[in-house]
């Protein structure tokens, strides 16, 4: 089976929407020691799981399925696998941290049938120059370029 590589250690930043990764975080796809490894950096910055506010009281930001939420940010993000596989890896993810099998299908459903909106941002940001790694954790002005 799959596994989270290491504990994820957040911190929050003032925008009040986006967290910075404080320590390497990865995950092993497809099963453990796999060779086949997302590696998410220090300073990455995440919204954990892109969900509607009113939608928080089934499926909250963060909580059971948070790390598989950062996974799939950062898949979005890097775009080294297409949107589908990046989509497959967050549904293997949430089935390692043993997320209900309802919400996993409802939520892998979810970025299948949305989460083009986010690709294409990232896609476009990324073209504008839009950094999404933290050179300094500490350097908080970067958030300016994310909004």
């Amino acid at each position: 089976m799959s596994r989270f590589t290491e504990i994820l250690q957040v911190a929050p930043l003032p925008d009040g929407r986006n967290w910075v990764i404080l320590k390497d975080f990865g995950y092993d796809v497809g099963e453990e020691n796999s060779g086949e490894t997302i590696n998410v950096p220090i300073g990455f910055v995440t919204d954990f799981a892109s969900v509607p506010r009113p939608l928080w009281w089934f499926a909250p930001k963060w909580g059971r399925c948070g790390n598989a939420a950062v996974i799939h940010d950062f898949c979005y993000w890097e775009q080294s696998y297409d949107r589908r596989k990046s989509d497959e890896i967050f549904r293997e993810g949430m089935q390692v941290l043993k997320v209900g099998r309802i919400r996993t299908w409802l939520l892998y459903y979810a970025v299948r049938y949305f989460g083009c909106m986010a690709w294409n941002a990232n896609k476009k940001g990324k073209r504008r120059g839009v950094e999404k790694v933290l050179e300094k954790v500490s350097d908080w002005n970067a958030m300016k370029v994310l909004t």
